[in-house]
């Protein structure tokens, strides 16, 4: 993006607009859940740059430029506000976007993203202070949670376990099936033998999720599972009550309409996975 490149120049609308969630894939249709469950009165729209997915193995460069695309796109289609539904985005894009990209193109538009809501609530969840995270292969190496818990928490040990096995699970509806007990049982062993003090565990992937029936079956007796979509929709209304002037560009329709760069039918399939219900979708390019 050019230095000199503003909204104007991007014919960026100033009028209220929905808010965007963006993901790599599938996994933000749970932060879209838990932010609707909560804040059902507002348009919503999601994009998925499925065609592109995974990108937990991608380099921060492909990463960031890949996400600063979907960026533009939502602010191009109405949105002032844009959350990285993607823990992947949020831990390798977020910052760069928001300290190099915004000032330039519209110091009055918002992106999010969902690590730092997570971070902000485990002090007040564990006790041991110690906590486990289970996420991508890229969250865990960029340390972004660890960072982010140690801003607020210097005192908490955390715990990271890569689990790559667990997003084709999920993708490929496998989460319930036998087979996915091996996948989950091995990541969550590892974990308790790094740190048998844990008692409060991150799921840092947006698909785990889904696979909660096995993550408890396994799981020690005791220890808390923090899910993501809950406490990013609590943080999100917070954001509002301090930035009124955020809240007053979002548009209160009750809507939700879906975007993918992938084929809209398989996106179908998949979304009914995550949202058990049926969605209309619509194909879109990303460059």
């Amino acid at each position: 993006m050019n230095n000199r490149q503003s909204r104007f120049d991007l014919g960026l609308r100033s009028e209220p607009g929905p808010i965007g969630i963006f993901d790599s894939g599938y996994g933000g249709l749970t932060i879209l859940h838990g932010i609707r469950q909560l804040l059902p009165q507002y348009d919503y729209l999601y994009l998925g740059d499925n065609a592109r997915a995974p990108y937990g193995t991608r380099s921060y460069e492909v990463v960031y430029e890949f996400t600063r695309q979907a960026v533009m796109r939502l602010f191009e289609m109405g949105c002032h506000l844009v959350i990285l539904g993607c823990n992947t985005a949020s831990a390798k894009a977020l910052r760069t976007i928001q300290q190099n990209d915004l000032p330039k193109l519209d110091p009055e538009r918002r992106v999010l993203g969902i690590i730092r809501p997570t971070a902000e609530i485990i002090g007040s969840i564990t006790k041991s202070r110690h906590v486990g995270i289970f996420a991508t292969e890229g969250t865990i190496k960029s340390e972004s949670y660890n960072l982010e818990i140690h801003k607020l928490f210097p005192d908490i040990t955390v715990s990271g376990v890569a689990c790559p096995f667990w997003v084709p699970l999920v993708e490929y509806n496998e989460a319930d099936s036998p087979g996915a007990d091996y996948f989950v049982k091995k990541r969550i062993d590892q974990m308790m033998r790094m740190d048998a003090d844990i008692d409060t565990v991150i799921l840092g992937c947006t698909h785990y999720p889904l696979l909660l029936p096995k993550i408890h079956k396994y799981i020690p007796r005791g220890i808390r599972i923090v899910a993501q979509g809950e406490y990013v929709a609590h943080s999100l209304q917070q954001y509002f009550e301090r930035h009124p002037q955020i809240e007053q560009r979002c548009t209160k329709g009750g809507s939700v309409h879906y975007l993918t760069t992938e084929n809209p039918e398989k996106f179908k399939e998949q979304a009914q996975i995550f949202l058990h219900e049926p969605v209309e979708v619509d194909n879109i390019t990303l460059m």
